[in-house]
């Protein structure tokens, strides 16, 4: 609870009275490996905060590829923000590539802390922009570079991630089959 605590706190104020009132929102849940905390099709139900584990973003292309494009790990927020503030179905899937332990809020508990506390809304604000700034920095650089140059910039930028999650989901997060990957991991040591 207190790293959820500490995260908020780098985008704003809030009083003890406010944190109790955050934390007695908030309950803990327990994800399998593969398990689904948001399913493509479904409208999303909770936000989340990532104790323990890793989790990605997927989703199934027009030929019916899986493809991965971003992964969530421990001290940040996973959710599809959009869908979830929104109440749409999510075209997404979020997955737990680990055994995950999370801080959750329901929509309603969500919507109760914003309309509780003031200046909640631009505290929020400012951690939405923080995680798009994140993912621009992670996925900008996979557009213009070759293979190699991308697999290392993803080691640069998620050195925690590389041996925790299967080589198959890395591949596909940077646009590769995993033969091709295999093959740039063996050229590189």
């Amino acid at each position: 609870m207190e790293k959820l605590i500490e995260y908020i706190l780098q985008f704003g104020n809030l009083n003890q009275q406010q944190i109790d009132f955050v934390k007695s929102k908030a309950t803990e849940l327990e994800l399998k490996k593969d398990d689904y905390f948001s399913e493509a099709g479904k409208i999303p139900r909770q936000m989340g905060f990532v104790l323990e584990g890793i989790f990605r973003f997927c989703y199934y292309n027009n030929k019916g590829e899986e493809i991965t494009n971003y992964f969530v790990d421990e001290n940040n927020f996973v959710s599809d923000q959009q869908k979830f503030e929104a109440q749409v179905v999510a075209s997404d899937y979020i997955q737990a590539v680990t055994d995950c332990k999370l801080l959750v809020f329901s929509k309603k508990d969500w919507d109760e802390i914003g309309n509780t506390i003031v200046g909640w809304d631009a505290i929020t604000g400012l951690i939405l922009k923080n995680c798009l700034l994140k993912t621009i920095e992670r996925r900008s650089p996979l557009v213009s570079e070759d293979a190699t140059t991308r697999y290392l910039s993803f080691i640069e930028k998620c050195p925690t991630l590389i041996n925790r999650v299967p080589l198959s989901y890395i591949a596909s997060y940077l646009g590769v089959t995993q033969q091709s990957l295999s093959r740039i991991r063996k050229n590189i040591r």
